[in-house]
């Protein structure tokens, strides 16, 4: 298993270096294992003058898989756009064409009162959200700020996705939920965007050649609001890019903290990205009060899906849960009679579940 190690900036370095150490622990019950280290985001640019360095592309493509941590920071927010950290993070989805984004939401028992919900509405909480990553508005074209000849600027940005594109991300959708609850709920706006009554038409096309899973379709702004309602009537919510992003966001705050997400990205093969749904939260980098566990179930997830070892995804959610019904708890998930750890210590405990 040739693994990608991409640390990042801000709390980046911390939470990976904890997923790091489970593979270092698995490594030493007998898998075969290879980490190797690059830069990306701020790092990148730091280290090489580009959040992408030619260095991490080669690595990157010549791996099974990518373990990445986080990109950004305040320092980077004045340089030029195709400079800024996130671009790398664009680049390197694209470049490995990572088309599907799993973000399950999926709420421990033991964190049910960590959730701003009731626990009514949340308890037993598993959704997956499937976010198509390399097209829709982030990469659409054209694109810019510009001058109008009345002398007044404009920004603009191209919302567009081509039928192959939606097609590929439908029916990974539909098989992954023909392994969950074989609903499948295509989020869209095609009461407004033209973009979107296309999603509906070809989503509803591809939903016909699996006659045993339910299709359903609805607004995304009623679907945030539904998330917040009644979460639970979901199973598989299948969505474009920016609508994803904004959404597995919101379930994030169901499951009672964003540092209990992991997610996937997959390329056609099967490859992944594998990283945390949160960002590089520059305000409490270098404190190790970090959640490393999103990126340790992250390592979970590759292993399920890049790897397709069942058994260790599960032997690594096990020790997750473990940790957790022992009440260790990092700040963002913490509440009163448990015990409060920081990142390493967090690390600690899952190796020793392990």
């Amino acid at each position: 298993m040739k693994i990608a190690v991409l640390p990042g900036d801000g709390i980046g370095t911390e939470i990976v270096a904890q997923a790091a150490r489970v593979l270092e622990a698995l490594r030493g019950d007998g898998l075969k294992i290879e980490l190797e280290y690059a830069h990306i985001g701020g790092a990148g640019y730091d280290a090489a003058g580009d959040p992408f360095p030619a260095a991490t592309e080669k690595l990157a493509l010549a791996a099974d898989a990518v373990l990445l941590g986080a990109v950004g920071g305040y320092q980077y927010d004045t340089l030029p756009r195709p400079m800024r950290p996130e671009q790398g993070l664009l680049r390197i989805r694209k470049g490995l064409g990572l088309f599907a984004n799993l973000r399950p939401a999926l709420l421990y028992p033991e964190l049910v009162n960590a959730s701003t919900l009731r626990p009514e509405a949340v308890s037993g909480l598993d959704i997956m959200i499937l976010r198509e990553l390399t097209g829709d508005i982030y990469f659409g074209q054209p694109r810019g700020i510009r001058t109008l000849d009345n002398g007044e600027r404009e920004g603009f940005d191209t919302m567009r996705y081509s039928e192959s594109e939606i097609r590929r991300v439908a029916h990974v959708g539909f098989r992954i939920a023909r392994k969950r609850n074989k609903k499948v709920c295509s989020v869209d706006k095609a009461n407004v965007l033209d973009t979107s009554m296309f999603w509906r038409e070809i989503v509803t096309g591809v939903g016909k050649e699996y006659p045993d899973i339910g299709l359903s379709h609805m607004y995304v702004d009623n679907a945030a609001m539904q998330l917040v309602r009644a979460p639970k009537q979901f199973d598989v919510i299948l969505t474009g890019n920016i609508f994803g992003d904004i959404l597995s966001d919101e379930a994030s705050m169901l499951t009672g903290s964003i540092g209990m997400l992991p997610s996937a990205s997959l390329d056609a093969n099967n490859k992944g990205m594998y990283e945390p749904c949160h960002g590089s939260a520059p305000d409490i980098a270098g404190k190790d009060i970090a959640n490393p566990l999103a990126t340790i179930l992250s390592v979970a997830m590759m292993m399920r899906y890049t790897f397709a070892r069942e058994d260790i995804a599960q032997r690594i959610e096990d020790a997750v849960r473990k940790v957790l019904r022992q009440g260790l708890r990092t700040a963002d998930i913490y509440e009163d009679g448990m015990r409060k750890v920081g990142c390493a210590t967090m690390g600690d405990a899952v190796v020793k579940s392990l």
